[in-house]
């Protein structure tokens, strides 16, 4: 199955964010597990956390430094609000 797209991304408090898909469905999804690693690392870094953003018209987010979590892991693995 094909996730939707993701129309919005909104950063919350404790390294959640909370998305908006096409479907009209919110989630919130628990990025602190991923915050580990040079890669990542700068997520910790609340002013940076909330650069995050969609990209490819729906299809993924990303924040500033190109950081990013596969788009079937945000729809599969969120909590419905």
């Amino acid at each position: 199955m094909l996730q939707p797209r993701i129309l919005t991304v909104e950063p919350l408090s404790h390294y959640k964010i909370k998305l908006t898909f096409e479907t009209r469905e919110e989630k919130t999804f628990d990025v602190s597990p991923y915050i580990t690693g040079s890669w990542y690392e700068q997520l910790k870094d609340p002013s940076y956390f909330k650069t995050v953003h969609v990209v490819d018209d729906g299809k993924g987010i990303e924040w500033a430094g190109g950081q990013d979590i596969a788009p079937h892991e945000l729809y599969e693995n969120s909590e419905k609000r």
